[in-house]
């Protein structure tokens, strides 16, 4: 393996390969040497470089994971799978939708596993909230919202929507089993840094589902929780509680399903128990790469492999095009582009060759 960026992620990326058995990492890539002398004091056999050909040159490298800044990922990601090499990036895939599907559909037609790290597929807790609901021990759902903020850190290539709501729009449609149909998302640039630092992401989701997203890097309280709510049970992941990761509250509402007169209360109310599962201890980053891993070892397709990285995409071009309206609803597109008959090409401004060869943290 090729891990290409070594920034405070890509770091981890290294640890946690280097232990696992099934893999080996054979050469980390940065253009900053002092982030590869922090690698090499770690993990002293590994190799350096500075030089994206250098690590694809390496020998015995059959995998490459990219830990680099959203707008170099469709570059890099490209370049790895003309190399011949399987390709796991972080997310977001791309920043745009025909970037994605390009690279899916490259490393279909070659034979290679392309998975996107959307980190918290491979969290036990939202496995578990997954179950619940497969269960039909939610009930039927009702309404899905997250809140994911802190005070920073402030990136400089990508707002705070880009930056935060993939992982929160990939838990919705892992938990929901699809995409959303329609946005509506406000942003604003509280810290006037050219960029929104705080966003509101409403979604819609077939068989009317709605979710809320909250993202910010300029608030004081840090939290990352995901709440699902149905007619049974609402289940709440707070992915810093010490010990209570999940919570399901064994209250719902529903509907009464026969009423003989207008005048008969309409509702049934269920009042329960609070219950703590058991959550399996294990860390979702080496989750992910174990699953990488072993896609490239047995042929598998990813549960985060290309089109469900698209998926994410596609409903961040929406909320991009919402926030340019003020909230105005839009559709979100559910329709696979048909194949291109030549490639794609980069538009004017990101042409590829110029930068294929950054390696960013």
């Amino acid at each position: 393996m090729a891990v290409l960026g070594c920034g405070y992620w890509g770091i981890n990326h290294v640890r946690v390969l280097s232990e696992l058995p099934q893999a080996r990492i054979q050469v980390v890539c940065d253009t900053r040497p002092e982030r590869l002398d922090e690698v090499g004091r770690r993990f002293p056999t590994i190799r350096l470089t500075t030089q994206l050909e250098e690590a694809l040159n390496t020998p015995d490298v059959d995998a490459v994971v990219i830990s680099t800044p959203a707008t170099t990922h469709y570059a890099l990601a490209l370049r790895c799978l003309n190399a011949g090499k399987h390709v796991l990036v972080e997310k977001p895939i791309s920043k745009t939708v025909l970037e994605a599907e390009d690279l899916t559909r490259r490393a279909e037609a070659r034979g290679l596993v392309l998975m996107v790290g959307h980190t918290f597929l491979y969290n036990p807790a939202v496995r578990t909230i997954k179950d619940y609901i497969q269960r039909g021990e939610v009930g039927r759902v009702y309404f899905v919202y997250a809140r994911r903020t802190n005070m920073g850190p402030i990136r400089h290539d990508v707002n705070a929507l880009w930056d935060l709501a993939p992982h929160d729009i990939s838990i919705f449609n892992y938990l929901l089993g699809g995409k959303p149909e329609w946005v509506s998302a406000v942003g604003a640039k509280v810290l006037r840094n050219g960029r929104e630092d705080v966003g509101f992401i409403s979604l819609g989701y077939p068989s009317n589902v709605v979710g809320h997203i909250q993202v910010s890097w300029a608030d004081a309280y840090k939290v990352r929780e995901v709440v699902v709510v149905g007619s049974d049970r609402r289940i709440v992941f707070n992915d810093f509680h010490p010990v209570e990761r999940v919570r399901v509250f064994e209250k719902g509402v529903a509907p009464v399903e026969e009423a003989t007169s207008f005048d008969e209360y309409q509702l049934r109310i269920r009042d329960g128990d609070i219950v703590s599962p058991a959550i399996e201890t294990s860390e979702p980053l080496k989750n992910q790469c174990l699953h990488f891993v072993e896609c490239v070892r047995d042929g598998k397709r990813p549960l985060t492999d290309g089109w469900a990285g698209r998926d994410v995409v596609q409903v961040m071009e929406a909320i991009d095009r919402s926030v340019e309206r003020r909230g105005a609803p839009l559709e979100v597109a559910h329709e696979i582009q048909p194949a291109q008959e030549k490639p794609y090409v980069a538009p004017r401004g990101k042409v590829i060759d110029k930068r294929i060869n950054t390696v960013m943290p």
